[in-house]
Protein backbone atom coordinates (compact mmCIF):
# COMPACT_ATOMS: atom_id res chain seq x y z
CA UNK A 1 0.00 0.00 0.00
CA UNK A 2 1.46 3.36 -1.02
CA UNK A 3 2.10 5.87 1.76
CA UNK A 4 -0.03 9.01 1.56
CA UNK A 5 1.83 12.00 0.13
CA UNK A 6 1.43 15.60 1.14
CA UNK A 7 0.93 18.15 -1.60
CA UNK A 8 3.26 20.96 -0.58
CA UNK A 9 3.37 24.56 -1.78
CA UNK A 10 7.01 25.59 -1.39
CA UNK A 11 7.71 29.34 -1.14
CA UNK A 12 11.49 29.70 -0.40
CA UNK A 13 13.80 30.84 -3.17
CA UNK A 14 16.53 28.48 -4.49
CA UNK A 15 19.26 30.23 -2.49
CA UNK A 16 17.36 29.57 0.72
CA UNK A 17 16.86 25.95 -0.26
CA UNK A 18 20.61 25.58 -0.71
CA UNK A 19 21.16 27.18 2.71
CA UNK A 20 18.95 24.87 4.77
CA UNK A 21 18.83 21.58 2.85
CA UNK A 22 21.66 19.19 2.14
CA UNK A 23 21.17 17.40 -1.19
CA UNK A 24 20.00 14.26 0.63
CA UNK A 25 17.21 15.96 2.60
CA UNK A 26 16.03 18.03 -0.38
CA UNK A 27 15.77 14.89 -2.53
CA UNK A 28 13.98 13.07 0.28
CA UNK A 29 11.40 15.87 0.61
CA UNK A 30 10.69 15.75 -3.12
CA UNK A 31 10.62 11.97 -3.20
CA UNK A 32 8.14 11.55 -0.34
CA UNK A 33 5.91 14.56 -1.06
CA UNK A 34 4.54 16.35 -4.09
CA UNK A 35 6.44 19.63 -3.94
CA UNK A 36 5.22 22.54 -6.05
CA UNK A 37 7.71 25.42 -6.01
CA UNK A 38 6.44 28.99 -6.20
CA UNK A 39 7.11 30.71 -9.51
CA UNK A 40 9.19 33.69 -8.36
CA UNK A 41 8.36 35.63 -11.50
CA UNK A 42 5.04 36.12 -9.67
CA UNK A 43 5.10 38.28 -6.56
CA UNK A 44 4.72 36.14 -3.44
CA UNK A 45 2.13 38.26 -1.64
CA UNK A 46 -0.66 37.37 0.78
CA UNK A 47 -3.19 38.10 -1.97
CA UNK A 48 -1.52 35.81 -4.51
CA UNK A 49 -0.97 33.09 -1.93
CA UNK A 50 -4.66 33.16 -0.96
CA UNK A 51 -5.59 32.21 -4.51
CA UNK A 52 -3.52 29.01 -4.43
CA UNK A 53 -3.26 27.64 -0.91
CA UNK A 54 -6.61 25.85 -0.94
CA UNK A 55 -5.08 23.25 -3.28
CA UNK A 56 -2.39 22.13 -0.81
CA UNK A 57 -1.94 20.05 2.35
CA UNK A 58 1.22 21.85 3.51
CA UNK A 59 2.97 25.19 3.10
CA UNK A 60 6.72 25.72 3.41
CA UNK A 61 7.79 29.29 4.23
CA UNK A 62 11.01 31.13 5.00
CA UNK A 63 12.36 34.58 5.82
CA UNK A 64 10.50 37.09 3.67
CA UNK A 65 7.39 34.99 3.18
CA UNK A 66 4.11 36.93 3.29
CA UNK A 67 1.89 37.18 6.34
CA UNK A 68 -0.68 34.41 6.59
CA UNK A 69 -3.76 36.56 6.95
CA UNK A 70 -7.46 35.72 7.23
CA UNK A 71 -7.64 36.04 3.46
CA UNK A 72 -4.88 33.45 3.03
CA UNK A 73 -6.31 30.90 5.45
CA UNK A 74 -10.07 31.19 4.98
CA UNK A 75 -10.23 28.71 2.09
CA UNK A 76 -7.15 26.64 3.04
CA UNK A 77 -9.28 23.85 4.48
CA UNK A 78 -6.92 21.09 3.27
CA UNK A 79 -3.98 22.57 5.18
CA UNK A 80 -2.41 20.23 7.73
CA UNK A 81 1.04 21.79 8.19
CA UNK A 82 2.83 25.13 7.98
CA UNK A 83 6.57 24.40 7.94
CA UNK A 84 8.78 27.42 8.43
CA UNK A 85 12.29 26.77 7.09
CA UNK A 86 13.74 29.49 9.34
CA UNK A 87 13.31 30.76 12.91
CA UNK A 88 10.41 32.57 14.53
CA UNK A 89 6.98 32.44 12.89
CA UNK A 90 5.68 35.45 14.83
CA UNK A 91 6.14 37.86 11.89
CA UNK A 92 3.95 35.61 9.76
CA UNK A 93 1.23 34.30 12.06
CA UNK A 94 -0.72 36.61 14.35
CA UNK A 95 -2.16 35.22 17.61
CA UNK A 96 -5.64 35.95 16.23
CA UNK A 97 -5.05 33.84 13.13
CA UNK A 98 -3.67 31.02 15.27
CA UNK A 99 -6.80 31.05 17.44
CA UNK A 100 -9.23 31.54 14.56
CA UNK A 101 -7.91 28.98 12.05
CA UNK A 102 -4.94 26.86 13.10
CA UNK A 103 -6.04 25.53 16.47
CA UNK A 104 -9.68 24.80 15.51
CA UNK A 105 -8.62 23.06 12.28
CA UNK A 106 -5.75 21.13 13.85
CA UNK A 107 -3.15 22.74 11.58
CA UNK A 108 0.32 22.04 12.95
CA UNK A 109 3.27 24.42 12.69
CA UNK A 110 6.98 23.60 12.39
CA UNK A 111 9.70 26.15 13.10
CA UNK A 112 13.46 25.86 12.67
CA UNK A 113 14.01 27.81 15.90
CA UNK A 114 15.42 24.78 17.69
CA UNK A 115 17.93 24.15 14.93
CA UNK A 116 19.08 27.77 14.88
CA UNK A 117 19.33 27.60 18.67
CA UNK A 118 22.25 25.19 18.24
CA UNK A 119 24.21 27.89 16.42
CA UNK A 120 23.19 30.63 18.87
CA UNK A 121 24.20 28.52 21.86
CA UNK A 122 27.64 27.82 20.38
CA UNK A 123 28.11 31.54 19.72
CA UNK A 124 26.91 32.42 23.23
CA UNK A 125 29.50 30.22 24.91
CA UNK A 126 32.16 31.65 22.60
CA UNK A 127 31.14 35.19 23.58
CA UNK A 128 31.35 34.24 27.25
CA UNK A 129 34.91 32.97 26.86
CA UNK A 130 35.94 35.92 24.67
CA UNK A 131 34.53 38.35 27.22
CA UNK A 132 35.97 36.94 30.42
CA UNK A 133 39.41 36.39 28.88
CA UNK A 134 39.59 39.92 27.44
CA UNK A 135 40.77 38.56 24.10
CA UNK A 136 39.68 41.65 22.18
CA UNK A 137 41.76 43.89 24.47
CA UNK A 138 44.86 41.71 24.13
CA UNK A 139 44.46 41.43 20.35
CA UNK A 140 44.11 45.19 19.87
CA UNK A 141 46.96 46.00 22.26
CA UNK A 142 49.32 43.88 20.20
CA UNK A 143 47.94 44.67 16.75
CA UNK A 144 47.45 48.42 17.13
CA UNK A 145 50.04 49.37 19.74
CA UNK A 146 52.57 46.54 19.48
CA UNK A 147 52.32 45.87 23.21
CA UNK A 148 52.95 42.27 24.23
CA UNK A 149 51.07 41.46 27.45
CA UNK A 150 49.98 44.98 28.32
CA UNK A 151 50.25 45.24 32.13
CA UNK A 152 47.04 47.31 32.14
CA UNK A 153 45.10 44.28 30.86
CA UNK A 154 44.57 41.39 33.27
CA UNK A 155 46.07 38.07 32.24
CA UNK A 156 44.43 36.07 35.02
CA UNK A 157 40.96 35.92 36.50
CA UNK A 158 37.74 34.00 36.96
CA UNK A 159 37.12 32.57 33.53
CA UNK A 160 34.30 30.28 32.43
CA UNK A 161 35.58 27.19 34.24
CA UNK A 162 34.08 27.09 37.72
CA UNK A 163 32.18 30.35 37.31
CA UNK A 164 28.61 31.26 38.22
CA UNK A 165 26.54 31.82 35.08
CA UNK A 166 23.15 33.51 35.24
CA UNK A 167 20.65 32.81 32.46
CA UNK A 168 17.77 35.22 31.93
CA UNK A 169 15.05 32.82 30.71
CA UNK A 170 15.27 29.07 30.24
CA UNK A 171 14.44 29.33 26.54
CA UNK A 172 15.28 26.89 23.76
CA UNK A 173 18.66 28.57 23.26
CA UNK A 174 19.33 28.70 27.01
CA UNK A 175 18.69 24.97 27.34
CA UNK A 176 21.29 24.28 24.67
CA UNK A 177 23.69 26.69 26.42
CA UNK A 178 23.15 24.72 29.64
CA UNK A 179 24.13 21.52 27.85
CA UNK A 180 27.29 23.11 26.45
CA UNK A 181 28.25 24.57 29.84
CA UNK A 182 28.28 21.25 31.70
CA UNK A 183 31.95 20.41 30.96
CA UNK A 184 32.95 23.84 32.33
CA UNK A 185 31.73 22.92 35.85
CA UNK A 186 29.67 26.06 36.17
CA UNK A 187 27.07 26.91 38.78
CA UNK A 188 24.00 27.95 36.81
CA UNK A 189 21.38 30.41 38.08
CA UNK A 190 18.20 30.99 36.12
CA UNK A 191 15.45 33.59 36.11
CA UNK A 192 12.30 32.30 34.44
CA UNK A 193 8.86 32.79 35.99
CA UNK A 194 7.43 30.03 33.79
CA UNK A 195 10.01 27.34 34.67
CA UNK A 196 8.54 24.76 37.08
CA UNK A 197 10.68 24.22 40.19
CA UNK A 198 10.78 20.47 39.61
CA UNK A 199 12.13 20.95 36.09
CA UNK A 200 14.77 23.41 37.33
CA UNK A 201 15.95 20.86 39.87
CA UNK A 202 16.05 18.14 37.24
CA UNK A 203 18.28 20.37 35.10
CA UNK A 204 20.47 21.22 38.12
CA UNK A 205 19.64 24.91 37.97
CA UNK A 206 19.09 27.34 40.83
CA UNK A 207 15.99 29.53 40.25
CA UNK A 208 16.52 33.08 41.49
CA UNK A 209 15.08 36.55 41.03
CA UNK A 210 16.71 38.98 38.61
CA UNK A 211 18.46 41.00 41.32
CA UNK A 212 20.09 37.90 42.78
CA UNK A 213 21.09 36.67 39.34
CA UNK A 214 22.86 39.92 38.45
CA UNK A 215 24.47 40.25 41.85
CA UNK A 216 25.89 36.71 42.09
CA UNK A 217 26.86 35.88 38.49
CA UNK A 218 30.29 36.17 36.94
CA UNK A 219 28.56 35.93 33.56
CA UNK A 220 24.98 36.94 32.71
CA UNK A 221 23.52 35.65 29.44
CA UNK A 222 20.19 37.00 28.18
CA UNK A 223 17.82 34.62 26.38
CA UNK A 224 14.35 36.00 27.09
CA UNK A 225 11.90 36.34 24.19
CA UNK A 226 10.86 39.83 23.13
CA UNK A 227 7.28 40.26 24.31
CA UNK A 228 5.44 43.41 25.41
CA UNK A 229 6.16 42.55 29.04
CA UNK A 230 9.88 41.92 28.45
CA UNK A 231 10.71 45.24 26.73
CA UNK A 232 13.20 46.94 29.07
CA UNK A 233 13.09 43.94 31.41
CA UNK A 234 16.74 44.51 32.30
CA UNK A 235 17.23 48.05 33.56
CA UNK A 236 19.51 50.19 35.69
CA UNK A 237 18.65 48.41 38.95
CA UNK A 238 19.92 45.12 37.54
CA UNK A 239 22.91 46.43 35.60
CA UNK A 240 24.18 48.31 38.66
CA UNK A 241 24.52 44.97 40.46
CA UNK A 242 26.96 43.48 37.93
CA UNK A 243 30.19 42.72 39.75
CA UNK A 244 33.67 43.91 38.82
CA UNK A 245 35.14 42.03 35.82
CA UNK A 246 31.81 40.35 35.01
CA UNK A 247 30.47 39.78 31.50
CA UNK A 248 27.01 40.50 30.09
CA UNK A 249 26.05 38.62 26.90
CA UNK A 250 22.90 39.30 24.89
CA UNK A 251 21.96 37.07 21.96
CA UNK A 252 18.17 37.44 22.33
CA UNK A 253 16.77 40.85 21.36
CA UNK A 254 18.21 44.30 21.98
CA UNK A 255 15.04 45.86 23.38
CA UNK A 256 15.09 43.48 26.36
CA UNK A 257 17.84 45.68 27.85
CA UNK A 258 17.30 49.38 28.61
CA UNK A 259 20.03 50.89 26.41
CA UNK A 260 20.22 54.21 28.26
CA UNK A 261 20.88 52.38 31.49
CA UNK A 262 23.38 50.11 29.74
CA UNK A 263 25.34 53.13 28.48
CA UNK A 264 25.52 54.64 31.96
CA UNK A 265 26.59 51.44 33.69
CA UNK A 266 29.01 50.36 30.94
CA UNK A 267 30.76 53.74 31.22
CA UNK A 268 31.98 52.67 34.66
CA UNK A 269 34.17 50.07 32.94
CA UNK A 270 33.11 47.59 35.61
CA UNK A 271 32.01 44.85 33.19
CA UNK A 272 32.30 43.68 29.60
CA UNK A 273 29.16 43.70 27.44
CA UNK A 274 29.06 41.42 24.39
CA UNK A 275 26.01 42.28 22.30
CA UNK A 276 24.95 40.32 19.23
CA UNK A 277 21.70 42.32 19.25
CA UNK A 278 20.93 45.99 19.87
CA UNK A 279 17.97 48.35 19.65
CA UNK A 280 17.88 49.50 16.89
CA UNK A 281 20.04 47.41 14.56
CA UNK A 282 22.45 48.74 13.63
CA UNK A 283 22.93 51.45 16.22
CA UNK A 284 23.24 55.01 14.86
CA UNK A 285 26.86 56.05 14.10
CA UNK A 286 26.93 58.43 17.07
CA UNK A 287 25.50 56.01 19.62
CA UNK A 288 27.75 55.94 22.72
CA UNK A 289 27.75 52.14 22.98
CA UNK A 290 29.74 52.03 19.75
CA UNK A 291 32.60 53.98 21.34
CA UNK A 292 32.97 52.24 24.70
CA UNK A 293 36.03 49.94 24.79
CA UNK A 294 34.32 47.45 27.11
CA UNK A 295 31.33 47.01 24.79
CA UNK A 296 31.69 44.49 21.94
CA UNK A 297 28.97 44.72 19.30
CA UNK A 298 28.44 42.01 16.70
CA UNK A 299 26.12 42.30 13.66
CA UNK A 300 23.42 39.84 14.81
CA UNK A 301 25.22 36.75 13.51
CA UNK A 302 24.95 34.29 16.42
CA UNK A 303 22.35 32.21 14.57
CA UNK A 304 24.54 31.58 11.52
CA UNK A 305 26.28 28.26 10.91
CA UNK A 306 26.05 25.36 8.49
CA UNK A 307 25.26 22.81 11.19
CA UNK A 308 22.15 24.51 12.54
CA UNK A 309 20.92 25.65 9.13
CA UNK A 310 21.19 22.15 7.65
CA UNK A 311 19.41 20.79 10.71
CA UNK A 312 16.42 22.98 9.75
CA UNK A 313 16.02 21.10 6.48
CA UNK A 314 16.38 17.71 8.12
CA UNK A 315 13.79 18.46 10.82
CA UNK A 316 11.40 20.02 8.30
CA UNK A 317 11.40 16.87 6.17
CA UNK A 318 10.85 14.73 9.25
CA UNK A 319 7.95 17.00 10.25
CA UNK A 320 6.21 16.48 6.89
CA UNK A 321 6.60 12.73 7.26
CA UNK A 322 5.33 12.79 10.86
CA UNK A 323 2.21 14.71 9.82
CA UNK A 324 1.33 11.96 7.35
CA UNK A 325 1.70 9.39 10.16
CA UNK A 326 -0.09 11.68 12.65
CA UNK A 327 2.91 11.50 14.99
CA UNK A 328 4.78 14.12 17.10
CA UNK A 329 7.76 15.88 15.55
CA UNK A 330 10.70 17.91 16.77
CA UNK A 331 10.30 21.64 16.19
CA UNK A 332 6.51 21.75 16.56
CA UNK A 333 5.33 25.18 17.72
CA UNK A 334 3.10 24.87 20.84
CA UNK A 335 0.15 26.86 19.55
CA UNK A 336 -1.67 26.78 22.90
CA UNK A 337 1.25 28.80 24.35
CA UNK A 338 1.69 30.98 21.26
CA UNK A 339 1.48 34.37 22.98
CA UNK A 340 4.33 33.45 25.36
CA UNK A 341 6.86 32.14 22.84
CA UNK A 342 9.48 34.08 20.92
Amino acid sequence: MRTQQLRILYLPRPEHTALVFTPYWWKRLRRRSEVVEWDHDIACTSENLAERLSEFDALVTAWGSPRLTDQVLQKATRLKLIAHAAGSVKFMLSPEVVQRYLIPRGVRVFSGNGAIALNVAEATVGMMIMGVRLWIDHILAYRERGVWRDPAIAVNGQYLLGSTVGLVSCSTVAREVIRLLRPFRTRILVYDPFLPLQEARRMRLKPVDLRTLFRESHIVSVHTPLLPETVGLIHREHLSLLREHSVLVNTSRGAVIDHEALVEEARTGRFIAVLDVTDPEPLPPDHPLRELPNVIILPHIAGAGFYGYHRIGELLVKATEAVVREEPFEGEVPLQLYERIA
